[in-house]
């Protein structure tokens, strides 16, 4: 019924051209014509299965699953975060430490919700953990800055500034007060809200280390 789409950071320009953030968006691009092409099998050979990583198996999955989506609106909404977040704090980092922060908290966003299902075998996937650590890292760097961003209900639409420390906050409080029907999701497919928890948390407490001097 409404919601909103955030655009980028009004407040700033990036010194440098957001390429890491651009070479993600093109691979989580490219993992998913692979998985329309090759179907469900594809999906779970390469994604999460809690159960699997609890045994020691199939570890690759956790890098893998952070390239996989389980629809078109999935992707879209997860490359439409990332690009409004990203291309700030990958100036802020660096190209090699953004990488690097973006896989990291993608890690430890995949076994927050590894922890929350350890015999799960239902497949996990998608960017949307470690881009909960890049708005984790911006609400702490960024708080101040204000994000265009295109409001809409029904059919009202608005385009506004609001401040990242509202947005982001709002939006993690969400995932917070939605992680108590994640018990019952997991097993069903739902959304990964303590993927989400995990990712951002490792963003808001490690983000400005990962910060150049």
């Amino acid at each position: 019924m409404g919601g909103l789409i955030p655009l980028g950071d009004a407040s700033r320009r990036t010194r440098q051209w957001p390429l890491v953030t651009v070479l993600l968006i093109a691979a989580n691009a490219y993992v998913f014509t692979r998985e329309l092409m090759y179907g469900e099998r594809f999906v779970y050979l390469w994604s999460v299965i809690p159960a699997r990583i609890v045994a020691g198996h199939a570890w690759i999955t956790i890098l893998t699953a952070m390239f996989m989506h389980a629809s078109w609106l999935h992707i879209i909404g997860n490359m439409i975060f990332l690009w409004a977040f990203g291309p700030e704090i990958e100036d802020a980092m660096g190209r090699v430490r953004f990488a690097a922060f973006y896989l990291i908290g993608g890690f430890v966003a995949t076994m927050a919700q590894v922890a929350a299902a350890p015999t799960s075998h239902v497949p996990n996937l998608g960017a949307s953990g470690a881009i909960a650590a890049v708005m984790g890292s911006f609400i702490v760097i960024y708080p101040q800055d204000r994000i265009k961003t295109v409001l809409f209900f029904l059919i009202f639409v608005r385009i506004t500034y609001v401040p990242a420390v509202l947005l982001i906050g709002v939006w993690f409080l969400m995932q917070v007060f939605s992680v108590g029907q994640v018990a019952g999701h997991v097993q069903s497919g739902g959304v990964a809200y303590l993927a989400h928890v995990g990712g951002f948390l490792f963003g808001v407490l490690t983000g400005r280390l990962w910060r150049r001097s």
